[in-house]
């Protein structure tokens, strides 16, 4: 059997991981800027991690929904004190994409309606309603076309309000930072339009924190810092540091009933415990402020590469969540960080657009030995 080749490759074998870096099979040392795809929040192979996913493994690593999993009541816990949403519930699932189409089925059921506004260069998933979410039509097939979805322009709010005048929206669905779209952050103002809208028209305010979420931002939630609290909130990525586990958080004023969600595999025993010690971990070494700190490090420090080469066209983003907006396609860049400096970096749906996304943990010599690289490659060019 062959595998179904959707993947573009890079010839690399990794074999293991420590902290920021990791080893491919040659032996080779990469510094890991992308995280694979923000997925590692709390570092590669973090000891505390391994063993409260060890001790777990030991014990009982799966059973269903059917019998009480002690670890979901502590994980709610330890997510709702650390995120400051301690009032609200939690749906456990698998993956973002799960995730947002829970919180579509949430917000359909909630309102009795089935229209939902989401964004240009959004992007949410790829199932069924989740890809109906994002601006990519090369991903939505026919199957998945549907009327129910209206796309707007980020930060638009002449044109958010004449869409709502429809009276038919049962939610708007926006990321605390657009992540694949290539680094766009949605206005404290906006944002403030949003919840005001949806309380006015009886919608409900969604925030896709997949990739924004878990301390990325410098905060628990990019949302936060425009101090306003969707009503529902859909995590993934940084969650679980590599283990699949994914969520929402659900306003209490959003009554659940027997059935009327459900999952196999999500919030079993070994993936909750892998998401509780994320927790710890961004408790216990302050990654959150740290995030913040090393971000505002990078962006200055990428601020005086723009000041100094023309190809820069623009830097934005917030915490460890930040774009490098280049002047033209900036693969060649990708690729030279990669293969010559031992870089990982990601790529957005725009073609300039080179994703820094590294664990929390990353330290101020490894930032330094990135902005060295890009300057050696820029001063080349």
């Amino acid at each position: 059997m062959e595998l179904f080749n959707v993947y573009s490759l890079y010839d690399i074998t990794l074999e293991k991981g420590q902290g920021c870096f990791v080893w491919d099979e040659n032996g080779d040392k990469y510094l890991d800027l992308y995280g694979g795809h923000a997925v590692i929040s709390i570092g590669h192979s973090h000891p505390y991690y391994i063993d409260k996913i060890n001790q777990q493994l030991s014990k009982i690593g799966f059973y269903s929904n059917s019998v009480i999993i002690p670890q979901q009541y502590e994980l709610a816990q330890k997510l709702g004190k650390l995120s400051e949403y301690e009032n609200y519930q939690l749906f456990l699932c698998n993956s973002g994409a799960e995730a947002n189409e829970n919180a579509f089925k949430l917000a359909s059921f909630h309102t009795n309606k089935k229209k939902i506004v989401c964004f240009n260069k959004s992007f949410h998933g790829r199932t069924s309603a989740a890809v109906a979410a994002t601006d990519d039509r090369t991903i939505v097939a026919p199957v998945n076309v549907s009327d129910n979805f209206f796309f707007c322009e980020l930060n638009n709010e002449q044109k958010l309000n004449e869409i709502f005048l429809t009276n038919e929206i049962a939610a708007v669905i926006i990321e605390g930072i657009q992540g694949l779209g290539g680094i766009h952050i949605p206005s404290i103002n906006f944002l403030n339009t949003i919840r005001s809208l949806c309380n006015k028209y009886n919608a409900l305010m969604i925030c896709d924190e997949i990739q924004s979420g878990y301390g990325r931002s410098g905060k628990f939630f990019a949302h936060q810092y425009a101090k306003i609290k969707p009503d529902l909130i859909t995590i993934a990525k940084g969650m679980g540091n590599g283990f699949p586990i994914a969520g929402v958080l659900i306003h209490p004023d959003i009554k659940p009933k027997i059935g009327m969600l459900g999952t196999t595999f999500g919030g079993n025993h070994l993936a909750c415990s892998a998401a509780i010690a994320v927790l710890d971990i961004l408790k216990q070494e302050n990654l959150i402020q740290h995030a913040l700190e090393m971000g505002i490090f990078l962006e200055q420090e990428l601020t005086l590469l723009q000041n100094k080469y023309s190809h820069i066209k623009d830097v934005r983003g917030l915490g460890l969540m930040i774009g490098i907006e280049f002047q033209s396609p900036c693969q060649a860049i990708r690729t030279e960080l990669l293969e010559r400096f031992k870089i990982f970096t990601g790529t957005s749906s725009n073609k300039n657009v080179l994703r820094i996304l590294p664990p929390l943990t990353i330290l101020k010599p490894d930032i330094i030995y990135f902005i060295q690289a890009l300057q050696s490659i820029l001063s080349n060019l």
